[in-house]
């Protein structure tokens, strides 16, 4: 797709017909041929055109100015913001050229030496590109010194960073055109690989180029492949055995902090993959050993943060795993769009948990409140995008203004969601239903307010515009909150509705809604995905997502515990929990020793029912002929044992459990998980005097008596058996002293 291309036609030939660029093309980059747009865009910036270039990640955006530059008098100035990047650049294009000048870098990085060397470079017409960040371009030394010298362009890398709307806004950017102004009447070319329709409006009309020639790919990677699964405490454990099936195979893992990309980088090297992290807390030295390490496959795998990016250029990058999800769309695009560049093959996973969503909204709230709603606004669209059960590519290129045939497009079944449907069900009714609110509540809402309007749901949004008196308040009731979400997601897809970007996501009903409010015809929809995470679910949904569960022997595991609790006359949960099962049934432990890296299951525990457990699997593991995976074991870096000596020191010197979590950094919950784990692996924790302070005598002994009848453990249940009487600290206490006294 290219905008503006034909009333531009004759500007791209005015002095980029005597440049024979295809004999350029081989002599400097050894391509015999241009990618996609990059002919058009090269001609255009070599015709002193302003141009803007929309190309996702993977597209050839780089050579777009690079070989311009090459080509033409003076020096391209490229701005860029990641340090790691203009690196990588800067080494790609000196090992083009015989001389080390060819390209340069001026950034904070630099030392008064390095920078004279690079001036002198530039004086001399050595220096065809300056790869500069934004806040360089505002010292006032550096500008001085550019006006002064032959400047051929100015390309702008990343330029969705210049819009407020966009993913990855830097207040820095919004100054480039005034600088770019003081060097002189010069071209600007604009790139980038991740702009929806109002993010590229905003750069065009922010960098006073509403003039440029437009050049805009398709967003369409028919080489990827899709897929979100859910997040659960075991995710390390999927992500090992994800690798594993991948082995020799480059990645990237994407963390939200760099505590967790440290702590996933140990656990990939204590269980045998190279590994090395890279994130912005890391010196630049380190920095650059890693990527190059990367680079040179001396290692198959980095492990980085979100926030910084990484600035590689790695074609065979084969998978890319989002260990937490994004805060955008665009960001999410942009990273999974590191893997396949060499156009082979590309899987891209994420783990979804709704927790994590709500992390990144704590982290929004001490943030203005307008970059709060659109942070929001940017999240919400993520959450979408992982709970869907449409066709995810679909659902992409929609958000970036692309329309896609997902029946006959190319990479059309490249996608969890393709490959295993949900059924469909009929929903014309309820579409019409859903357009009329829309309209009928005069457009002021967005989907929560519009979705509480059919529900019957008050909040102040709906009582101050007094929505919740209208005939139609309450019509959609017959269907749940969960219901209506979904339906909204494929009808703003399929076009009945639009998503106001400028006011952070309120929908207003399309000319194409109008007409089906006019003229309903078939809707056939697929309900959500609903993500389980409850903490005993935690395993289930692992084994599930990865396929690997062995449903036979969990039955015959579950009919043995049965039969060994009858036998010590408890509830079947005091000798091994559900999750433990589960995990046997994935890992087939066959010794005593195995068995303890099983999840929830210690030494004191294993070796008091593990016996009978073990003699099944192995005979299971015999008459099946199965070959057990032995690569699912997972080593613990020793993080979390630490933590287990000390609660486990501490409770036994009865300090106070506040005191305990205050001292390890954590909260009550954190904490009572941690002693959750301690007890079900099978060690004792005496935490009566806590609990005597808290329940009284007869409290424990009601408590006691429920967890001892009872068919499950999960809190849950206990908090509706007990309907208020005790919140759920308490039963979770009383919980960890029962499995304490009667499993331990």
């Amino acid at each position: 797709m290219v905008a503006n291309l034909d009333k531009n036609t004759r500007n791209l030939r005015m002095n980029s017909n005597e440049i024979d660029i295809h004999g350029a093309l081989k002599k400097y980059f050894g391509f015999s041929q241009f990618k996609g747009l990059q002919e058009n865009v090269i001609r255009s910036v070599i015709g002193k055109q302003n141009t803007f270039v929309i190309m996702p990640t993977g597209g050839g955006k780089s050579l777009c100015y690079q070989l311009p530059a090459l080509l033409q008098e003076g020096t391209a100035i490229v701005v860029s913001p990641l340090i790691a990047l203009m690196k990588n650049q800067v080494d790609a294009i000196r090992s083009l050229s015989a001389t080390e000048g060819v390209a340069h870098v001026l950034n904070s990085s630099l030392n008064k030496t390095e920078v004279n060397q690079v001036k002198k470079d530039i004086l001399n017409g050595v220096t065809k590109l300056l790869y500069v960040a934004p806040e360089s371009l505002t010292k006032e030394e550096y500008v001085a010194f550019l006006q002064s010298v032959p400047i051929s362009f100015v390309a702008i890398d990343e330029a969705h960073c210049i819009s407020e709307w966009g993913h990855d806004f830097r207040p820095e950017y919004r100054n480039l055109r005034s600088i770019i102004k003081q060097l002189g009447n010069v071209p600007v070319i604009g790139l980038t690989a991740t702009a929806t329709p109002k993010v590229q409006e905003d750069i065009l009309k922010n960098l006073d180029m509403t003039d440029a020639a437009v050049y805009k790919a398709s967003f369409n990677r028919p080489n990827l492949y899709y897929e979100v699964r859910t997040k659960t405490k075991n995710v390390e454990a999927d992500i090992i055995r994800f690798i594993k099936q991948n082995k020799g195979k480059s990645g990237i893992i994407y963390c939200l902090s760099r505590k967790k990309v440290e702590e996933i980088s140990n656990v990939l090297q204590v269980n045998g993959i190279s590994a090395v992290p890279y994130h912005a807390g890391l010196d630049a030295k380190t920095r650059a050993k890693h990527q190059d390490m990367f680079l040179m496959e001396d290692v198959e795998l980095v492990v980085a943060t979100i926030a910084f990016g990484m600035g590689i250029d790695k074609p065979d990058v084969r998978f890319v795993i989002h260990h937490d999800i994004p805060k955008s769309l665009e960001s999410y695009y942009q990273e999974t769009g590191r893997a396949g560049r060499d156009g082979g093959e590309g899987h891209c996973l994420a783990y979804y948990s709704y927790k994590d969503v709500e992390k990144l909204e704590k982290f929004m709230a001490g943030k203005p409140v307008a970059e709060q709603e659109i942070g929001y606004a940017l999240l919400q669209e993520v959450v979408a995008y992982a709970e869907t059960s449409m066709s995810r590519r679909k659902f992409l290129l929609h958000y970036f203004g692309e329309e896609f045939d997902s029946d006959t497009g190319e990479g059309a079944d490249m996608d969890d969601n393709v490959r295993n449907p949900k059924s469909k069900i009929e929903a014309k009714d309820q579409v019409k239903m859903l357009l009329e609110v829309v309209r009928d509540t005069k457009h002021l809402y967005k989907s929560k307010e519009i979705v509480f309007t059919l529900i019957g749901r008050v909040n102040a949004t709906i009582k101050a515009h007094r929505t919740d008196s209208q005939p139609f308040f309450g019509c959609g009731k017959a269907f749940d909150e969960r219901y209506w979400m979904a339906l909204i997601r494929q009808v703003l897809v399929d076009g009945f509705l639009n998503k106001d970007i400028e006011t952070y996501g309120i929908l207003k009903v399309s000319e194409l809604g109008h007409a089906f409010i006019e003229n309903p015809s078939s809707f056939l929809m697929s309900e959500d995905h609903e993500y389980s995470e409850s903490e005993d679910d935690t395993i289930v949904a692992a084994a599930k997502s990865s396929g690997t569960s062995d449903e036979v022997l969990m039955g015959m595991l579950k009919e043995l515990r049965k039969k060994v609790a009858k036998k010590l006359g408890v509830p079947p949960f005091v000798v091994f929990q559900d999750p433990s099962l589960e995990d046997m049934a994935l890992k087939y432990p066959i010794t005593i020793d195995e068995l303890t890296t099983i999840h929830g299951v210690g030494e004191g525990k294993a070796k008091k029912y593990g016996k009978d457990f073990i003699e099944l699997i192995a005979r299971y593991v015999e008459d099946n002929d199965i070959i057990r995976p032995d690569d699912l074991v997972v080593k613990s870096t020793g993080a979390n044992s630490s933590n287990k000596l000390y609660i486990i020191q501490n409770i036994d010197r009865k300090l106070s459990l506040e005191d305990i979590a205050s001292a390890k950094g954590m909260n009550m919950d954190a904490l009572l998980r941690e002693m959750e784990q301690i007890v079900y692996s099978g060690t004792k924790l005496n935490i009566n005097y806590w609990v005597d302070e808290i329940l009284d005598e007869e409290q424990q002994e009601e408590i006691h008596s429920y967890f001892m009848d009872s068919e499950t453990d999960h809190i849950e249940e206990a908090l509706r058996e007990f309907d208020g009487d005790y919140d759920i600290e308490e039963l979770r206490l009383m919980r960890i002293k029962f499995i304490s006294e009667v499993a331990n």
